[in-house]
């Protein structure tokens, strides 16, 4: 072979080389991309916490009043009001039999005269001799003494008559027509101005998002949906069943009768805070974490501190800003350093 056909077959020889050689370093490069794992992301917002959650209760008066007779002994002559009554504060609402009262307080109004007119007759004897003085005190001591027990008879009078404290609707009425007066239980049940609300039960997690004046959609089984605004939350955690109480206001409205069953629908509390969703945060050892995803598509762990639960999400107290890219899921298994493909959460 001459030199000039050896240099050209070992041209043509290193130039197949480098060929081959520019293949397997592309081959290379593909296959780590094809390596990095896919996962899904999500961004730190910032967001209301506690998007809606619901609740039951029982119905219940706003304010209720317990009227019963102060007095024992006597019968029950009257009652004026039945079940569902509305009344008006001050309205007789039972009469007791004050026939045996009556007596007695013309027969003290006898005896009281008498002792005034006694103690009128020694007025100017003090001192004067013709009585000690412990009889003249002594008369107008017993005047005094049979006036007070008038105005004692009389003033029971004045209670034989039960009349309503409040105005309102009737919720209870246990008392009947020849019933004697005494004991503790209540003869009737009034519910202030008619207004009932929902005694709510809510769980701890979603106690903390409940905030008084919060809108909550209220509804009665087989019934219509009103409008309620939250009034009074509870101030503490039942230790047994780990639910706190929530009142909700409701307006007046005939379908709604204390002691019924209610459920509530509360919307978020409208507090905005940074958050990430709960299932992005692993726990170990060392505390609560999360996966940040940096600009090269690394995935890089970041220590959190937490705060506030609700609707699914978390408050970040401490952690990566608002917009940071983070691995949805915990429960993927990605490593701090990892090469990552990220997909954003719903990307198409």
């Amino acid at each position: 072979m001459t030199t000039r056909s050896l240099i050209a077959t070992a041209l043509v020889c290193g130039a197949v080389g480098l060929a081959g050689c520019g293949k397997k370093t592309d081959t290379a490069k593909a296959s780590g991309a094809d390596l990095a794992r896919a996962v899904t992301v999500t961004r730190v917002e910032s967001r209301p916490l506690g998007g809606g959650f619901k609740a039951s209760g029982q119905l219940i008066p706003r304010e209720e009043a317990a009227v019963g007779s102060e007095l024992s002994g006597y019968r029950v002559a009257k009652v004026f009001v039945e079940e569902g009554a509305w009344v008006r504060a001050g309205q007789p609402l039972a009469q007791l039999d004050n026939t045996l009262l009556r007596a007695q307080i013309a027969q003290q109004a006898a005896v009281t005269a008498q002792s005034e007119a006694e103690a009128q007759r020694v007025a100017g004897m003090d001192g004067q001799g013709v009585l000690s003085q412990e009889q003249i005190e002594t008369r107008r001591y017993q005047a005094k003494a049979q006036a007070a027990a008038l105005a004692e008879l009389r003033t029971k009078d004045s209670r034989m008559t039960i009349t309503a404290p409040v105005a309102g609707r009737v919720l209870e009425r246990t008392v009947r027509p020849g019933d004697v007066a005494g004991g503790a239980s209540p003869w009737f049940r009034i519910a202030r101005d008619g207004l009932v609300e929902l005694n709510a039960e809510v769980n701890e997690a979603d106690l903390a998002n409940v905030r008084v004046g919060q809108s909550v959609a209220v509804t009665i089984p087989g019934g219509p949906t009103v409008s309620g605004v939250v009034r009074l939350v509870s101030p503490q955690i039942d230790a047994n069943t780990h639910l706190g109480r929530v009142r909700v206001r409701l307006p007046l409205r005939e379908d709604l009768r204390a002691g019924g069953l209610a459920s509530g629908t509360f919307g978020a509390s409208g507090a905005v805070v940074t958050a990430v969703p709960e299932a992005a945060i692993r726990y170990d050892a060392d505390g609560a974490s999360v996966i940040t995803i940096d600009a090269d598509n690394r995935a890089r762990q970041v220590k959190i501190r937490t705060g506030q639960r609700g609707g699914g999400y978390v408050q970040l107290l401490e952690g990566p800003p608002v917009g940071a890219r983070i691995v949805q899921s915990a429960a993927a298994f990605t490593l701090d350093g990892d090469k990552v493909k990220p997909i954003e959460q719903g990307a198409r």
